[in-house]
């Protein structure tokens, strides 16, 4: 199954707008100056995502001569080390690269490689346009996508079954009958890692899709204009949502996704019955199951849709990870990257990480039941809104993301919330 779908980016004007990183080009580098070396950052610490990445780089060692070495940094540590690489002017050659406003920060610092003309035209062909989008800044191509990653629901379908819960829920009524079944039976209806700040945001964003025109999100990253009252509506609506209680207890102190007590650890056991995560999530649960296998029981449904709001019923969020050459790498980097965009090495980053490729060669090669009820959702949807706070930039998102929690947490409104967003788009 292929999926071409239009993505809400706006990241050809966000690029110099929001611009706070001090950056200055320059450095060599991880890798050898002889460009027979390169370093990559990326954010697989365990399992079968770093295994993929080592036996890339042996693989492409062996067929070019040219060694990289794997730094792999957890998750949440990725783009503060990037902002500090960018501003010492100590890039690694590649790393990883969400796109969206976070990529047109350091493309302006001047330290991301221009690749428009060096991607080949095999992986043109074999990638189309759209997933090129999020890392689009001025017309001109940063990074080199490796998975599309829409955003849903991730369920137990034995729980839900448990509880006399026959459909994945369509409306947010239809998901507030579902948490009231679920609570009586004693399970937790909804797990959420808001330690890490983003995964708690995510619900505002939900939100926001729903209560938000295209319109108005497609123009939030280049005017970042908070004044539109569904803003605010969107911070009520998730607060009224938070005051049914449908998080696993202590969610403010849970981590997302390190060990068994992660919210993703609480589906994978079976002490929750859903997260609302990205498409990366079906791998991360199997890899905190008791036996590190996939969750047998593992479903998948959209985000439900409200009664009111000018967004879309359909539309999705999501992300597209990919990766990016620093601007002084050796030609060896772009090299590595339509390398890894080949339909093999696409077909075994799905396996391995259990995501959707962003080639749509490596696509067809899709059978887990997750990915392609994702898929067909992805297909179905109107629009793709990049997350917010990746298509804000690193400055605004990140205040938005706290301003998120804060409010959760009892100690903000959504008043302040949109507030908040407000100041920090002010100061850049």
């Amino acid at each position: 199954m292929n999926v071409r779908k239009k993505w809400v980016v706006a990241a050809a004007t966000v690029a110099t707008a929001s611009l706070a990183l001090a950056g200055c080009a320059g450095g060599s580098g991880g890798g050898d100056e002889d460009g027979t070396s390169m370093e990559m950052w990326h954010n697989s610490t365990t399992g079968d995502g770093k295994e993929y990445w080592d036996e890339v780089a042996a693989a492409f060692e062996e067929e070019t001569g040219v060694s990289v070495k794997m730094t792999s940094i957890q998750n949440e540590d990725m783009d503060g080390k990037l902002q500090t690489a960018t501003n010492s002017g100590d890039m690694p050659d590649l790393f990883m690269a969400r796109g969206g406003g976070k990529l047109a920060d350091i493309v302006a610092a001047g330290v991301v490689k221009d690749i428009t003309g060096l991607i080949d035209d095999e992986t043109n062909e074999a990638y189309g346009e759209t997933p090129f989008a999020p890392f689009t800044v001025d017309d001109a191509i940063y990074g080199m996508p490796v998975a599309v990653l829409p955003q849903g629901m991730f369920y137990s379908e034995d729980l839900f079954a448990d509880a006399g819960i026959s459909e994945p829920p369509t409306t947010f009524d239809e998901l507030g009958d579902a948490i009231s079944a679920l609570k009586d039976t004693d399970v937790e209806p909804i797990a959420l890692g808001a330690k890490a700040a983003w995964p708690a945001a995510h619900w505002y964003y939900a939100f926001a899709l729903r209560a938000c025109s295209e319109e108005t999100i497609q123009d939030i990253a280049s005017t970042l204009d908070f004044s539109s009252g569904c803003w605010l509506s969107a911070a009520e609506d998730l607060e009224e949502f938070a005051a049914t209680e449908p998080f696993n207890k202590g969610f403010l102190t849970t981590d997302a996704q390190e060990g068994a007590g992660s919210s993703a650890g609480l589906v994978a056991n079976h002490q929750a019955a859903m997260e609302l995560m990205g498409g990366w999530n079906a791998g991360v649960i199997g890899s905190l199951t008791p036996d590190g296998e996939p969750l047998a029981d593992l479903g998948w449904f959209p985000l439900p849709a409200t009664s009111g709001g000018e967004g879309a019923p359909t539309a999705m969020m999501g992300g597209v990870d990919g990766y990016a050459c620093s601007v002084d790498s050796p030609d060896a980097c772009e090299e590595f990257l339509n390398f890894i965009a080949q339909a093999e090495w696409q077909e075994k980053y799905a396996d391995a990480f259990d995501a959707i490729p962003a080639s749509l060669d490596a696509q067809g090669a899709v059978e887990d039941p997750v990915l392609t009820e994702m898929m067909a959702a992805y297909n179905d949807a109107e629009y793709i809104v990049l997350w917010l706070d990746t298509l804000l930039g690193q400055n605004v998102g990140n205040a938005l993301n706290t301003a998120v929690v804060d409010m959760l947490a009892g100690g903000g409104t959504p008043e302040s919330l949109v507030e908040t967003a407000t100041n920090a788009a002010a100061r850049g």
